[in-house]
């Protein structure tokens, strides 16, 4: 085997360089170009595993970690009241109450909406949806295919019956009652935290800039300060985006006389949150309940609406409010949405856009104010 024996030197090698290969000490093998890329390997793989280890304890512990991002957006989207109110004088205690009052009410305020319009019209649109399915069905059997047979709805109707009457459905429902109880364990500590973050938020901030000096010390400090603009931005510009879109589609339904209005226009709002996606999902639902209530033709009508809507948005009212804090491309934005969904559902679908905004707002000024890091600076200036 050639591969580990020692070779001699060819003839007529220079003598100075044949004592410079013997002399040579082993770990010089890694200064070569393979050895490069083989540490560089090594480095990809301890980042990986670090991030993976990271991602595990995020999942693992999701009841603390989800209310602590929460409460932290929302802190930053009300730091300038906060601000505002010390400047004018205000004890930082009354300040805090009095900003966490304005959050939870609000809260509060849109789950009581969703809660007593869908009890005070469920059971109209319940019988609504028993009248269209029969009319479904009714229609199916004018095809002149058999599309679906008696037999065959029959057996689906006895199936979920069974379903719902059988054991697996019942521990279905306790965990349901659990994932109750986690929400509200998570939402009492989330306003908890963020009682803190609103009181004391500056002062933590300083106890973390603790270990940094001279440069770092600037630089961690200009992250802090650009994450909590972009962050604060993005929630505020959201919310005032998706309080229009809830406004003009409640207009829309009102006056298209659709089945809880309220609701789905309180619906709109919360997934505007979620973008590209979120305005696709409300259409749809706007859209079904329009299509059993009042027929398919007020149902076109309903997509007329969401679809104008959106375009409005879209075109002139994002550009004006998110322009400054949202500057990120539609592909990283499905491609942060896929991630956060697959990492942490619902909730990780909404954190993610935000969470990637922050974090390509601290590129942009890693290396000064207005400086981005070195690899994400253009080369060149690229031709539309």
């Amino acid at each position: 085997m050639g591969l580990f024996r020692s070779t001699p030197p060819p003839v007529g090698a220079d003598p100075a360089e044949v004592e410079l290969r013997a002399t040579r000490p082993p770990w010089s093998l890694w200064a070569d170009g393979f050895g490069m890329l083989a540490i560089r390997s090594l480095q990809i793989i301890v980042v990986v595993a670090v991030a993976a280890g990271i991602i595990f304890a995020i999942q693992s512990l999701t009841l603390v970690t989800i209310p602590l991002v929460i409460a932290l957006i929302l802190a930053c989207a009300f730091f300038p009241v906060m601000r505002w109110m010390r400047r004018r004088g205000v004890p930082s205690i009354l300040a805090t109450i009095l900003t966490l009052l304005t959050i939870v009410i609000v809260l509060g305020l849109l789950g009581w909406l969703i809660v007593w319009a869908v009890r005070d019209q469920w059971d109209e649109l319940a019988a609504q949806a028993q009248d269209g399915f029969q009319h479904f069905l009714e229609w199916l059997e004018t095809l002149p295919f058999e599309f679906l047979s008696p037999s065959q709805i029959d057996e689906w109707v006895a199936a979920l019956t069974d379903f719902v009457t059988s054991a697996q459905f019942g521990s279905g429902a306790l965990a349901g009652v659990g994932a109750v109880a986690n929400f509200v364990t998570g939402l009492v500590l989330m306003v908890t935290i963020l009682f803190f973050f609103l009181n004391d938020g500056p002062q933590m901030w300083e106890f973390l800039l603790r270990p940094f000096r001279g440069e770092h010390y600037v630089r961690a400090r200009r992250i802090g300060d650009k994450t909590v603009g972009v962050l604060g931005s993005y929630v505020r510009g959201t919310a005032t985006v998706a309080l229009v879109d809830a406004i003009g589609i409640l207009i829309g339904l009102l006056i298209l006389q659709v089945p809880l209005a309220l609701p789905l226009s309180v619906l709109v709002f919360l997934l505007a949150f979620i973008p590209i996606v979120g305005a696709t999902i409300a259409g749809i639902l706007a859209a079904l309940v329009a299509l059993v209530a009042n027929g398919w033709v007020n149902a076109l009508f309903v997509v007329g609406v969401v679809v104008l809507v959106n375009q409005l948005e879209g075109n002139f009212l994002q550009p004006v409010l998110m322009g400054r804090s949202m500057k990120l491309h539609a592909f990283v934005i499905l491609i942060a949405l896929t991630v956060g969904t697959v990492l942490g559902g619902i909730v990780g679908a909404v954190l993610a856009v935000p969470i990637a905004a922050a974090a390509w707002g601290v590129i942009q000024v890693w290396d000064g104010p207005d400086l981005p890091a070195r690899w994400a600076r253009p080369k060149h200036p690229i031709e539309s």
